[in-house]
């Protein structure tokens, strides 16, 4: 059994007439440049490998000049940099709606250049409704992808001169009616983040944060605490070694510590384990689900991100707590078998019968004529 396809009604995506179920809030909309690279390369750029770090405008040049010299060759004939829409926020939310066929949304704001030109028609083609995203006569962000030959990516965007939208752009009206604001953690967007968890409360929604990278985290660990602390945060996710940083000093990492420490602060939360699947709670219910499906890893990118739309995909249907875990390693499973944070058709297909063969059904998939 695959997924039950469905014509769409001829409509333009950014109509706001129906609220979106999930919206993504995009402070600063961005395009990847994603580049199987040698991995001599990241001993010359700024940051660790594996992580994610903003940097200047300038070294981001330098990195796509030193991404020349360190290309590896591509099947397939495929061109040695894909640029498509990206940031971790994107790849959730396009994949919800693509692959799950959930009605979803973005906020934020984008620039009147090419690059944005690429990620409006790349999100709308998606069925992502942009009408909540403004556009704005500055620079689109960008982020360099570079994937080493075991599959593993280090993420260096660069946000500083890029269209954003301010706290004081928001309005409660782009919150109403919507079910979950699905955000990403940033030290350098967080009067953004702020204003927009406040005005989505006033209207109801659920917050789904992911924690964006253990650079992030280490560096910015106070700000980020306070914000779990507060309360406002429904959903938590995040990989190992964000889970390890959030509790540095404290005590033995163990992810069922991060689950324990993360679960008081949020109804749901989760913690990634690569190859071993996952943790997850709700309340006092803990469960432990093996990684779903064997797959070769081609790239790491938005493998997070796309475990994150299938269970968010399971909690919006009503699935229990291991049945939002067994679809989100389905669909994370699905985008690291081609590179980039988008899923191809047939990898979606991939998802579905993993799917089935864990006794889930696969989504409703609504697509254009």
């Amino acid at each position: 059994m695959v997924a039950e396809f469905l014509p769409k009604s001829t409509h333009n995506s950014g109509d706001s007439a129906a609220a979106p179920v999930i919206l993504g809030l995009l402070p600063a909309a961005l395009v990847d440049h994603i580049a199987r690279v040698d991995s001599s390369i990241l001993s010359t750029i700024p940051g660790e490998p594996g992580g994610s770090f903003p940097v200047a405008a300038e070294e981001l040049k330098d990195i796509l000049k030193e991404v020349d010299t360190h290309i590896l060759s591509s099947p397939n004939d495929l061109p040695p940099v894909k640029t498509i829409a990206g940031g971790s926020v994107t790849n959730t939310i396009r994949g919800l709606a693509a692959g799950f066929g959930i009605s979803c949304g973005v906020i934020g704001a984008c620039g009147d250049d090419e690059q944005g030109a690429l990620f409006l028609k790349n999100m709308s083609l998606c069925g992502v409704n942009i009408s909540r995203l403004r556009v704005k006569d500055e620079h689109t962000a960008q982020c360099i992808c570079l994937v080493d030959p075991l599959g593993n990516r280090t993420m260096r965007p660069c946000l500083a001169t890029a269209a954003k939208v301010q706290a004081g752009e928001l309005k409660r009206e782009d919150f109403k009616g919507s079910k979950w604001l699905v955000m990403r953690y940033s030290i350098y967007n967080l009067e953004v983040i702020n204003a927009a968890i406040k005005m989505a409360k006033q209207e109801g929604v659920l917050i789904s944060l992911d924690l964006a990278s253990f650079e992030m985290v280490r560096k910015f660990r106070a700000p980020l605490l306070q914000l779990l602390e507060s309360g406002n945060i429904d959903l938590c996710f995040a990989n190992e070694d964000e889970a390890a940083e959030l509790l540095s000093g404290e005590e033995a990492v163990r992810p069922e510590a991060a689950i324990d420490v993360l679960g008081k602060y949020c109804q749901w939360a989760v913690v990634t384990l690569g190859a071993n699947g996952c943790i997850a709670r709700h309340k006092k219910e803990v469960v432990r689900v093996p990684a779903v499906g064997k797959t070769n890893a081609v790239d790491a990118t938005g493998a997070g991100d796309l475990f994150a739309g299938g269970f968010l995909y399971g909690l919006v249907k009503g699935l229990s707590l291991e049945e939002c875990c067994i679809v989100g390693s389905c669909s994370g499973g699905s985008v690291i078998r081609s590179l980039g944070g988008e899923v191809s058709a047939e990898n979606w297909q991939w998802m579905y019968k993993q799917m089935k063969t864990n006794g889930l059904s696969a989504p409703v998939v609504v697509q254009d004529l």
